[in-house]
């Protein structure tokens, strides 16, 4: 594994050359964009600044072909660059991700002014794809198959200096109807423990303190090597690693969650008390015509054992309304297993057509207004829900990791944000003495929103941190990169968003 602190030192930004990524998504396609800018660094490129829009030699687009009208998005971005394109001779364009693996040849036929496409399987060739199509003077269209090489052993440019995404597993088994991810990124392919460790314990010798294990289906690890606890001995191994205090996962499948995994969450102290485990619908109807493999009962299961288990655990989900077909009484279905699991948190989809899966071709599609109605009914029931649940954290002490860039109020409010160990957001009073992203402080909370805590007493305790020294040295070496003349092309200083961002990985899992 290349870091960022591992390459060349300094770039005469006079001669190096400017990229910009957008990334489209779920968590999978944010990390992949983690190793696009490291090859890209590594390869000679300079980070265009934030406020570039599109005003870069390179701009990359890696795309995700499950939100909806995410073709239509992307075209629309490729329309707008054209003429900047046409007046800046040398620039040039790249699409990648699931869309590109997805569309191929369709994007250089609809938007001729593309230099790359290149797809999900072999992100990795971007650079050199980049210098042919410089050299030919021609559009590149290279989309592997399978899997050339397991991105995580990819350069890096990652995101924050004290928390970090790990994948352990590319790929997806499942066939639900909704989704074309395993069209896309192929059959599940898992990383070998041993590099999985490796890794961790080289992001925490550089100052990460918090780690998020990912994958497509990640509690299905183990299928590939023949293993089936081999999920439940991953997070018990990270308990061994030194320095680690913070470990997380996302997104796991009801059908491979068992009982050795909710031990070793619960047994495993740095294993954090939080699960995200995506529902999709209440309804064994309409589960069976997902072709999700559980039903009700298993799942409301699943979340009695982990609040057994675990009872300070946050529990958040994933649910798509208005699935064709779905009833009346199907719809109250899913409002029931809201109220009994009694989600901290829930992301909620209107159900929409996505080319290629099984469902869009399906009868019974259901009437945008209808679909729109049980939305709002769901939406209001489940902020109902969240706001009971955060009440309940008032009066309760928490130990957070102070966050950068997640309290957009902060500087108005002279306030600070961090997560609490099971993800909640916690806004608090800016102390007198210096924290840092990454720094642990102890705060009480004083009050709930529904998404939300505030601690507005004063930080009972600070805890400076290797993480927050990490930041810090970030933070130096990036002001002395912004110095005229030099470029040190090392990271920008940020986090990981807060977890489950774009829910699910691609929301299908």
């Amino acid at each position: 594994m290349t870091s960022s602190s591992d390459r060349s030192p300094a770039v005469d930004v006079l001669s190096a050359k400017t990229y910009e990524i957008r990334t489209y998504g779920c968590q999978m396609n944010v990390h992949d964009s983690e190793r696009l800018s490291g090859l890209l660094e590594d390869a000679g490129y300079v980070r265009a600044p934030e406020d570039a829009d599109g005003d870069a030699d390179v701009v990359v687009f890696n795309t995700c072909a499950v939100r909806e009208n995410a073709d239509n998005r992307l075209y629309g971005n490729l329309g707008r660059l054209a003429p900047r394109k046409a007046s800046r001779p040398g620039m040039q364009i790249a699409v990648g991700g699931c869309l590109a693996q997805k569309d191929r040849d369709t994007i250089v036929k609809r938007a001729p002014w593309v230099d790359v496409v290149f797809g999900t399987h072999n992100i990795g060739k971007l650079p050199v794809l980049l210098e042919r199509a410089r050299v030919q003077e021609e559009a590149q269209v290279e989309i592997a198959e399978s899997l050339e090489a397991f991105p995580s052993t990819l350069p890096t440019r990652r995101e924050s200096a004290y928390a970090a995404w790990v994948s352990i597993s590319v790929g997806c088994n499942n066939t639900c109807t909704f989704c074309i991810v395993p069209a896309l990124r192929g059959k599940e392919k898992d990383r070998r423990t041993g590099d999985i460790l490796a890794e961790i314990e080289a992001l925490v010798g550089e100052g990460v303190s918090e780690i998020t294990l990912l994958g497509q289906n990640v509690n299905a690890y183990g299928s590939d090597i023949g293993d089936r606890e081999a999920f439940s001995k991953l997070l018990r191994a990270c308990g061994k690693v030194e320095g680690l205090e913070r470990v997380r996962f996302t997104s796991p499948h009801p059908r491979d969650f068992t009982d050795d995994v909710i031990a070793a969450m619960a047994e495993t102290p740095n294993v954090m008390p939080q699960l995200h485990m995506p529902l999709q619908s209440g309804s064994d109807t309409v589960l069976k015509a997902m072709r999700r493999s559980y039903r009700q009962e298993r799942y409301l299961g699943i979340i009695e054992k982990v609040r057994a288990a675990i009872p300070h655990a946050a529990i958040t989900t994933d649910i798509i309304v208005g699935f064709p077909g779905e009833t009346e009484e199907d719809f109250e279905e899913t409002l029931h297993v809201v109220r009994e699991a009694r989600f901290t948190q829930a992301f909620t989809f209107q159900y929409s057509k996505r080319p290629g899966t099984p469902a869009a071709t399906m009868e019974n599609q259901i009437p945008k207004e209808v679909v729109q109605a049980r939305y709002e009914r769901l939406v209001a029931l489940q902020e109902e829900i969240s706001w009971e649940e955060n009440k309940k954290q008032v009066g309760r002490t928490l130990e957070l990791m102070v966050a950068e860039g997640e309290g957009r109020k902060d500087g108005a409010t002279h306030r600070l944000s961090g997560r609490a160990p099971d993800n909640r957001l916690v806004h608090f009073t800016k102390p007198d003495e210096e924290v840092r992203p990454g720094d642990m402080v102890t705060v009480e909370v004083t009050y709930a929103a529904p998404h939300h805590l505030l601690a507005e007493g004063p930080v009972l305790a600070v805890r400076r941190t290797r993480a927050g020294d990490a930041w810090e040295k970030r933070n130096v070496a990036e002001a002395a990169a912004k110095q005229p003349g030099v470029m040190l092309g090392l990271p920008k200083i940020g986090v990981p968003e807060p977890l489950p961002v774009a829910a699910s990985g691609c929301g299908c899992d």
